[in-house]
């Protein structure tokens, strides 16, 4: 059982660069839409920080369905970013976000770079506390290929949006979908990125075989959940090692030994989002689970866990 006093005797805190987050549990983008679902059963208290849903400068319907599929250890979502637009995001959303106990950041999304930095531009005074840029989106302008998975289109991007912005602290969340991931996570860095998000989902499909077609009614689709948590672990590590700005982790985690095995890997804090899908009080149980970690094992400080990993020789 929990210590219902274990609040008052340790601290949570993590840093991600200058930011400093009540403790290392953010809720991913695209899992928790902007907060007010989610809200209504867990607390601002539990949560380090809140990712809003992808934000595009115009209205997205998204895919037709049937765009989500279970999958063994996970599941499949081809969503396709449905969202109101930036208009609708600035006016009415992003007010509402900002009366959260927590730290709110905004995901972009676009399908060229003009989209990312008009959002990005739009968003300079916004109060956020931060911009996660989602490099997964298709380039119209390079034959819809992934912005994420160039890493001289990562840099370039990075470092308009990161003028685009100000002040305001620019994350960029990397795809797994590329042959070496801490390569795009260096063209981050080189681009002034303050911190990166890994990983994204990775690309799959499920076969109905009655009617031998997809599952998904877009083909294929990003696949989430603990099937993808050993995979994320290994590219974490990867991207710590190669730079110097803060990983925020993320990749099926489920518990509070996830959690902190992100954290040993390099990951100064985490993203939880398919978890929140099955339970959406998740975030609160993992938070207790930490609190209880710490009080076991004298720990006073989680910021020395990042990167505490050591290698077999």
């Amino acid at each position: 059982m929990s210590d219902p006093n274990a609040e008052n005797r340790v601290s949570l805190q993590v840093r991600v660069g200058d930011l400093k987050l009540r403790n290392p549990l953010i809720a991913a983008s695209g899992t928790v839409g902007f907060g007010h679902e989610l809200l209504r059963y867990i607390t601002a208290e539990d949560l380090g920080g809140i990712v809003g849903k992808a934000v595009t400068l115009l209205p997205r319907a998204g895919n037709p369905p049937p765009r989500l599929a279970e999958t063994p250890a996970g599941m499949l979502n081809a969503i396709g970013l449905q969202n109101p637009g930036l208009q609708v995001f600035l006016d009415r959303e992003l007010p509402h976000m900002l009366t959260y106990d927590t730290a709110v950041i905004a995901n972009v999304a676009g399908s060229t770079a003009e989209d990312y930095l008009t959002v990005c531009r739009a968003l300079a005074d916004s109060g956020l506390m931060a911009v996660e840029l989602n490099l997964s989106c298709p380039n119209v302008d390079a034959g819809r290929l992934p912005f994420g998975t160039d890493p001289h289109v990562v840099e370039k991007l990075t470092r308009a949006a990161k003028a685009a912005l100000g002040d305001i602290p620019l994350w960029v969340k990397l795809t797994p979908n590329v042959t070496d991931i801490a390569i795009l996570a260096q063209a981050a860095e080189a681009g002034g990125a303050d911190a990166v998000s890994a990983i994204n989902t990775l690309r799959g499909m499920m076969i109905d075989i009655r009617t031998r077609r997809p599952v998904l009614r877009n083909n294929t689709g990003g696949l989430s959940g603990p099937a993808i948590l050993p995979v994320a672990l290994c590219m974490v590590q990867q991207i710590y090692q190669a730079i110097k700005i803060p990983v925020i982790g993320g990749g099926g985690i489920r518990t509070a030994e996830d959690v902190l095995a992100f954290m040993i890997a390099g990951a100064s804090a985490v993203q939880i989002g398919t978890a929140t899908l099955l339970n959406p009080t998740a975030i609160r149980r993992i938070r207790l689970e930490l609190e209880e970690y710490m009080l076991e094992n004298g720990l006073t400080d989680l910021n020395d866990l990042v990167g505490s990993l050591e290698l077999w020789n």
